[in-house]
């Protein structure tokens, strides 16, 4: 046995807004990443599809890729508009075959659409200004959209907090505790900052597995600032909705720690939220986290090691005693 007799008075969070019934999810509630482990059906894509927070939220490589992908298509468009209006209404034109055709009226389309317009090749008719001066005012329209967009993904308030890889059952204060870590990986330090984490735990009830949810304690839970590495604690006794199992039995509940930190970013000047979450196979047993900091050659400030922040040393881990 690793802990003492289950505590069944332990309190019960009732109002997370997430469902009792076991058999109406599945996996973990919430990713590594914080993002909900939800995939949705039941409207139409173009209803629930919300493209603006797509572009704010997506990984910087795939916003460079869809807007590279945009300008080619809709210079690709108004290439064929321009090659079906005609050739000859398209004036400056040098090229012999189809395919020299095709490559002019697609970087004229680029020239029209970025407003640079060299002047070379030009457009005849009204058929072909009238496409010119609606590609020139999209590509006015799409620059505005773009440049909202960078500066909304450059100035969105978030938080640059780094979690470790596990949480580990470690010795403390005679006893046993639960701990994980977090690290502020950017010069975004955080005010006021408080920790909540919640513990889902699938329990037998009336011959049905049930969620339950239950709130955890911390040794230490807010902080007035937080520059360095911050180790929260949640030591296993009386109090704790953990106090009585085993591996086995946090294994069969399918622990799940659900993490929620919440502060004020002084470079935003706003309150930022990050979240995370630890699986019962995100759990080490008999471990404790290996040093991230120490002070330089002359004791005059502190080095961080962020690389650092997975990193344990496996203990032993003693029987919990009465």
């Amino acid at each position: 046995m690793l802990l003492k007799k289950t505590n069944r008075n332990a309190q019960v969070n009732n109002e997370t807004g997430l469902g009792t019934n076991t058999a109406l999810n599945g996996g973990r509630f919430f990713n590594k990443n914080g993002a909900p482990n939800i995939e949705v059906h039941g409207l139409p894509l173009w209803r629930r599809l919300n493209i603006y927070h797509s572009l704010l939220s997506m990984p910087r490589w795939k916003f460079l890729c869809a807007i590279i992908l945009f300008f080619i298509t809709v210079n690709l468009f108004f290439a064929a508009v321009y090659l079906w209006i005609g050739i000859d209404h398209l004036g400056g034109m040098v090229a012999a075959s189809e395919g020299e055709k095709f490559g002019e009226a697609f970087f004229f389309s680029a020239q029209t659409f970025t407003t640079v317009g060299y002047g070379r090749i030009n457009p005849i008719g009204f058929m072909a200004s009238l496409t010119a001066s609606l590609e020139a005012l999209i590509g006015l329209m799409s620059f505005a959209l773009v440049t909202g967009l960078l500066y909304g993904r450059f100035a969105r308030p978030r938080a640059y907090i780094r979690y470790s890889k596990n949480a580990l059952f470690v010795p403390f204060r005679d006893g046993v505790a639960l701990m994980f870590r977090m690290v502020p990986y950017t010069k975004n330090y955080l005010l006021n900052v408080e920790v909540k984490v919640t513990l889902a735990l699938k329990i037998e009830e009336g011959g049905q597995l049930k969620n339950k949810f239950f709130n955890v304690p911390l040794d230490i839970a807010k902080a007035t600032t937080m520059t360095s590495n911050w180790t929260l604690v949640h030591m296993i006794n009386e109090e704790s909705p953990l106090f009585g199992f085993t591996r086995k039995d946090i294994a069969d509940a399918e622990a799940e720690l659900l993490v929620f930190v919440q502060g004020f970013d002084e470079s935003f000047s706003n309150t930022v939220v990050s979240r995370t979450s630890y699986r019962y196979e995100d759990f080490v047993y008999g471990a404790k986290f290996v040093p991230m900091f120490h002070p330089n050659a002359s004791n005059s400030t502190t080095i961080l090691h962020l690389d650092k922040l997975d990193e344990y040393t496996l203990v032993d881990l003693p029987a919990y005693s009465a």
